[in-house]
């Protein structure tokens, strides 16, 4: 068992999985993965299960398979879960879909050396998105925007999901009290480090759109957002109490 994990939700990414899971084992850093998949009608999960059975990633290689599809953050709270549970020091999400690229975890994991939290952001200086419409850019950037202000973050990428966490930190934010279960987590999750006063280091990276499959982006996502981070915002006093702080 390596000390590292990289956590991997999907939902309907049978076409990209096993690429994604070779290339990640193909970065030369020490690092198990754990895919969590929500009973994808694809089979996303029986790739993941042949690989497991084939060996040849044997004890780096696990799978979680749950119920029923119930949100990037959820998905996101079992695998940390569970990577508590088995001891390991640095957490990593990332996407199933390539929009974040294994060629980065190096660089991750380094970092993580010296700060209690990691973040692959698409809006600092050498960091961007491609082939995004600009209309979509739009949008994300002005999500941000709207969480920095309402949050009194300066935190720049605080929607992105390719992020490097500490177990200590992770225990120290309790996950038992996290409010969102879509995209929002991203940016609850990164809100409640820099409460705890977590030493944060934003690095940049190219998001790329996905090649293959389909996005999982709705307006009922987006709407959660908008609403959680007003949450969160408004609970500012109450999540520092809840975390001891």
């Amino acid at each position: 068992m390596a000390t590292n994990l990289v956590i991997i939700p999907t939902y309907n990414e049978k076409q990209n999985i096993s690429e994604l899971i070779n290339l990640i084992f193909n970065q030369n850093i020490e690092v198990d993965i754990l895919v969590v998949d929500d009973n994808s009608p694809d089979g996303t999960g029986k790739v993941v299960d042949e690989l497991i059975s084939s060996k040849i990633y044997e004890n780096h290689l696990f799978i979680m398979h749950r119920e029923k599809k119930q949100g990037l953050g959820k998905a996101y709270i079992a695998g940390f879960t569970w990577g508590l549970e088995k001891g390991y020091n640095l957490l990593c999400s990332m996407d199933a879909d390539f929009s974040h690229h294994p060629k980065y975890l190096p660089k991750m994991f380094d970092l993580a050396n010296k700060y209690d939290l990691v973040i692959g952001s698409r809006n600092i200086p050498g960091g961007g998105i491609k082939n995004w419409s600009l209309l979509r850019k739009i949008i994300s950037r002005g999500g941000n925007i709207y969480a920095q202000i309402i949050l009194l973050s300066k935190i720049r990428d605080l929607t992105g999901g390719f992020n490097c966490y500490h177990a200590s930190w992770l225990r120290k934010i309790k996950l038992e009290n996290i409010l969102s279960s879509g995209y929002c987590f991203q940016i609850e999750m990164k809100f409640r480090h820099a409460l705890a006063k977590a030493k944060i280091c934003e690095f940049p990276i190219i998001f790329e759109d996905r090649q293959l499959g389909v996005s999982k982006m709705s307006g009922n996502i987006f709407a959660e957002a908008v609403i959680n981070v007003v949450k969160l915002s408004l609970s500012r006093n109450k999540i520092r109490k809840q975390e001891d702080l």
